[in-house]
This record gives C-alpha cells, structure tokens and sequence, in this order.
C-alpha cells in the first residue's frame, strides 16, 4: 500500500501564468504545481536551448583540467577509468572518445561487475600500472576510492576524480576531485550523472573558446541516455542534454545507437525519455549485470556495421537472460516471505541470499521496494563474502542508514535512493538489526507515494489535453510524466485481454465513459468488481490506429475510493512495531486490539466467501472500512495461531484457507492478543 497525495494548486498563479504566457490551462496548471512559476524558470523549461552554466564553477575544475591537459600535451597514457551501468558506459565513451579526438595516448577500463565490484580496485591498478598508465581520470565513481588512489599514488600514478556520488568524510588524495557533492563546491546546479560531469569536464577542457553547441551535437545522444539511465532529474541542464540528445538519437551518425534501436523494436517510433528508459538503457544495463561493460563501449564507438548489429543482437540477449535471472531471485524472495514473513516488518527490509547474481540485486530490491513501500537492500552470500545493493523511497537517505553502518562494511557507496555495499556473510544479521535501529532513531519513515500531480473530471479527457501536455517533455525523474487522479469512478466491465494476461476496465462517471488498460493483471489477480467505486491513478497518451488518434488511459495505480490512505499506512506501522517489539502507548495498542465482534465481522466474511485469494490491504474495502488495515493483521494473526485459518502470503499473492474447527476456540488465548492486552490496560 502507498499513500494517496495530490499535488497543491494555486489557481491564481495558474491562470496568472496561462495569461502571461500564452499557453493552454493543463500546461499552466502543471508549470505552477511543479514550481516553475518565474520568467527564467518558464522560459528555460518551455524552450528548445539553454545556456550551461561555466564549468568552471565545480570545484577542483582547474586542477582537472590543467593536469588532463599537461598528460595530453605530453602523451602520457591515460586510462578513462568507468563503471558498468549505462551513467558509467556513456561515460566512459564520452571522455575516451574525446581524448582521441585530441590525440591524447589514451585507453579506458570498466571493472567487471562481477569480479570485481564497482569502483577501483587494486588489482585493476596493478593491471594499469603494468600498462604504463600515468593518469586516471574516473568518470562515474572515485569518490570513495581513497585508499586505491593512495596506492596509484604509491605507484606513481596520478588520478583525476569526476564524479557525481555523495562523498565520504574524507576526500580521496587526488590531483583534483571533480564531484558536485563536496561541501566547499559552489555550483548551482547539483543533480548532473556521471556522464554530465565528464561532459562538463570536457568543456573545461576545451576552455576559454568552447563551442557547446558543437559538442552537444558530438555527444548529446550519450549525454541523453547516460542522464536517463541514471535517473538524475530532467531539470536545469539535464533537460538541455536530453532534449538535445532525444533529437541525436532520433537522426544518430551513431551507428550502435542505430543498431541497438533496430534491435530492441524502436525502430520508426517515436523515440522519448521513456523509451530510452525502458527499452534502451535495460539492455546497456543488462551487459554490465552479466559482466561484460566493455561491449557496450565498443557498441558506441564502432563504424563497422556487421559489428554494430552482433553487439546490438548480443545486447538484446543478454537483457532477457537479465529478466530471466532477475525472476528466479524474486521466486526465491517470495518463498523467503512466505515462510518468514517477518522478513518485511522492518522498516529498511533486508533480505540475502546465496549466490544471487551481484548485477540483478539492485533491480530486485527495487522490485521489492515497490511492492511493500519501504527502504530495501538485497544481499548475494557468496561464501564468506556478500554484496548488496538497496533502494529507498523519497524522504528517507538510505546511503546515510548504510554509512552509520561503515564499521561493519568491507566497501559502501552511493545517494540517498540507492546504495550499494560489501562486508562478511557472517555479519549479515546485525548489519539487519543495526541499519533498523538507525531507522528506529530516524524518527517517522516517510511512506512511499503515489504523487497525483492533478484530479481530473473525465469528461474533460481529449486528445487536444494530451497533446498539450507533450509541451513538458521529456519526462523523468524530477519531472514525471503526469500522473492524473481519476476519482469516484464506478467499475462497469472487466474485460480480459492477451489470454488474460492484461485487463481492459470500463468506468463510469456522471455519464462519461473511460476505457482504461491495467497491464500485467489478470482477472483472477484483480482484486475488484463490478460496481466498485475506484480511484485510479493514470497516466494519458495519444494512441494512432489507421489515421484516426484517441487517448490512451493507462493505470498505474487504484485503490477504493472509500479507503483512507493514511489512517490505514499508520495503524500498518502500528501493527509492525508491536511485532519487532517496539512500545506503543496504551492508545496506540487500543486502536488495533479487536474486539469478539471485530474477529466475528472478518470471520464471517471469510466463511461466505470460502476464504480469501488477494492481498490483506484490499480486505478494508470488501469489510465496508469497518476493521483497520492493523486489527486485520492481528485478526489473522491470531486465527492463524489459533489454526482456525492457514494463510500464505506472498510479494504479490495472499491466501487465506479455512480450516475445519471441530470445538470452540478461545481467540483471547492466542500470544498477540494477550500482548496487546498487556499494554491496552
């Protein structure tokens, strides 16, 4: 369950903004609940260029630059040391592919995900060391690499650090460290990826005379899909280099990016920031979770076509051996939870295994995360080591819970969304119980949200508004794709579509009709019927078929319309912290203590309806809002104690079984309710 929030609006500022600028009312709306409501922001979001701020402002920009340059000038080798991910992949494309355009003595090197972990290590430096390597320049990490800079250094090797990653409390001893994040670094705009800083590096430099627009016109489609893959926000110049690299892509001389397109089905599409994210940058990703980064950079650099189309096939392979790992670790999980299910109390979940791939982690654990709203950090047991990777929801900074960590961790890095970390298997269970216990002290743990940007009466569902929409893009991360609030609409029909896998959903309201598509759910999945009244959160696009366009409604999110988001989430946590022990007050134990005719309402319906076959969340809904979402858990709880039920809940299934009773059970005997009777006294 997530909670429900709808963006604020201020009616005047929209209109005052729709009027001064000449621009259709959903526009105007959005612009001003996004806060882009000045002159200079308008103008800088709505037209086709902006000026990027001097490079000159990151700090420690001149160091990089004179020692790059001091290397260029005098054919010292330099390796352009990357990462594995498509930020890292661009990247290092990006700066390698310039030091050869200015005859730099240059080669680059990507870690292998799998041997060797992210970042710099000794091993890669004795290997570069061998190479007669004289200056690494990282791109996309470096940042906490403070003792394998120091060895370099021992070697007599210089490094350069770019990078965009939050810094540690120490600096790496380099010749400069280029990372927007330091405390002393005065630049103005803060969210650049990795590919960003190596692009702003590179106008460095170029100096004094740089021609920008040449150089966007250069690298604008690496800049694109590096800052889309890395899902830094599309604000400031992050918009500039993806809608200047959004038209690159569409008219590459790349012959890869060609290749790779025509491989992955979007080929004659239309080619937007979400394609790109969905489509392109999982299968640059998927070669770096399997190991082999380096293809991709030969992807990008190639003018050999045969060459281009066996990467891009190869690509496209590796992305649906990538899905397919990925599924067998979430089968795995969900086995884990069924049997445990107090693997999910937690406020950060942490679960481990053994031997799961290293570069599909991070995805699972973002999988995870979606489905239970809460900070997660999957762990791979390989023997005595394990390596991780966590993300968070927006409000809480999981790189801070892990670094209150460090002296349980053999490596840590990352932002507060995503985190990845190493340390011994056998330290596994207190890293759990300590990052909790940073959680516990954090005070309240945001929830996870469905951030509706506006309610919309479907009556006024048009093309004409989702083509007016099409002026913000692109969109992505700090600047979604709408997400629209369809309220109070009465469920008429379900239609199962694709051998059931995907559902068509007719809704009513006031007369006005919405087809609307719910993907990746089948009719027995769906836990609602006909009749219910539904709220839905959807996104809209324009879909053409033989000439003729209609609007496309497509729901990302729905929920009862009588549920109360909040109040359930808060008697959830009320529920989860009396499991883990944690004291509630005498008020706090009350509101989630059931009464008989509270067990006698949830038992009831189960026998009428001969248990129960989706998730605990939506019981609020059938039960009429008369149990809060905690009492349920006790209640079930404590049947399920008391064998009167069998439940398996699972990430994305529940089943609730009726047993056959024979003599009368005391449902005040089972453990939990004696508990909660304990404190409600």
């Amino acid at each position: 369950m997530k909670l429900w929030t709808v963006a604020p609006l201020n009616k005047q500022e929209a209109n005052e903004i729709q009027s001064k600028y000449d621009l259709p009312s959903i526009i105007a709306m959005l612009l001003s609940i996004r806060g882009i409501n000045t002159r200079e922001a308008i103008e800088n979001f709505l037209g086709d260029d902006s000026q990027l701020a001097s490079p000159f402002e990151i700090k420690d920009m001149d160091k990089a630059v004179n020692r790059i340059r001091r290397a260029i000038e005098e054919c010292e080798p330099i390796c352009v040391y990357g990462d594995y991910d498509a930020d890292g992949v661009t990247a290092t494309t990006l700066m390698y592919s310039y030091l050869e355009t200015v005859g730099a003595n240059a080669m680059y090197y990507i870690p292998s995900r799998e041997d060797e972990g992210y970042g710099m290590n000794n091993k890669a430096v004795d290997f570069l060391n061998e190479k007669g390597i004289k200056l690494i320049v990282t791109v996309d990490n470096g940042i906490a690499a403070i003792n394998e800079i120091a060895y370099a250094k021992s070697l007599g090797i210089d490094t350069v650090v770019t990078d965009h990653h939050m810094p540690l409390s120490e600096l790496p001893n380099a010749c400069a460290v280029v990372d927007l994040h330091r405390s002393d670094c005065n630049s103005k705009f803060k969210h650049l990826s990795g590919v960003g800083v190596a692009f702003k590096v590179i106008m460095a430099i170029e100096g004094e005379y740089c021609d920008t627009n040449s150089l966007l016109d250069n690298y604008a489609d690496l800049l694109a899909i590096g800052t889309i893959g890395d899902i830094v926000e599309l604000t400031g110049e992050n918009r500039v280099f993806v809608k200047r690299g959004l038209e690159s892509i569409i008219n590459s001389d790349r012959i890869g990016i060609n290749a790779l397109i025509e491989n992955s089905g979007l080929a004659g599409k239309n080619i937007s920031a979400s394609n790109v994210s969905f489509t392109l940058v999982p299968r640059i990703n998927a070669v770096g979770r399997l190991g082999l980064s380096h293809k991709c950079v030969s992807l990008f650099m190639t003018e050999d076509f045969e060459e281009a189309n066996e990467i891009a096939s190869e690509l496209c392979s590796d992305n649906t051996d990538r899905q397919n790992i990925e599924k067998e670790i979430l089968k795995e999980i969900d086995n884990k939870i069924k049997e445990n299910p107090s693997l999910v109390l937690d406020r950060i979940i942490v679960i481990d295994g053994e031997d799961w791939r290293q570069g599909v982690v991070g995805i699972v654990a973002s999988r995870v995360k979606e489905i239970y709203g809460k900070p997660t950090i999957i762990i791979s047991r390989i023997g005595d080591v394990a390596k991780a990777s966590g993300r968070s929801v927006e409000g809480f900074p999981l790189c801070d819970a892990v670094f209150a960590c460090a002296d349980l961790l053999t490596h840590y890095g990352g932002h507060p969304m995503a985190v990845g970390l190493a340390l011994e298997s056998k330290k596994i269970e207190l890293f759990r119980k300590r990052i909790n216990e940073y959680a516990c002290s954090f005070g309240k743990m945001p929830y996870d949200s469905i951030k509706i940007d506006c309610k919309l009466n479907p009556a006024y569902i048009s093309t004409d508004i989702v083509s007016d929409m099409s002026y913000l893009q692109p969109f992505g991360a700090g600047n979604p794709t709408p997400l629209i609030g369809l309220y109070n609409m009465t469920l008429k029909n379900i239609i199962p579509l694709s051998n059931n896998k995907h559902l068509k959903l007719v809704f009513t309201r006031n007369g006005t009709v919405i087809n609307a598509m719910k993907f990746s759910t089948s009719c027995e999945e769906f836990p609602y019927t006909v009749g219910d009244v539904l709220d839905l959160a959807v996104t809209l696009s324009i879909n053409e078929y033989n000439g003729n366009q209609s609007v496309s409604v497509i729901i990302k999110e729905i929920k009862a319309s009588d549920d109360d988001n909040m109040r359930q989430l808060e008697s959830l946590r009320l529920y989860e912290d009396f499991c883990l022990g944690n004291s509630l007050s005498r008020e706090q134990a009350i509101s989630i203590l059931p009464t008989r005719d509270d067990f006698a309402i949830l038992y009831r319906f189960l026998r009428q309806n001969g248990g129960y076959n989706f998730q605990i969340e939506t019981l609020m809904h059938r039960l009429s809002n008369k149990l809060d979402y905690g009492k349920i858990k006790v209640i079930i709880e404590a049947m399920n104690e008391l064998h009167l039920i069998e439940i398996i809940e699972g990430m994305n299934s529940c089943k609730i079984n009726l047993l056959n009773v024979e003599n009368k059970v005391d449902i005040g005997s089972a453990r939990i309710i004696k508990a909660l009777l304990e404190v409600a006294r």
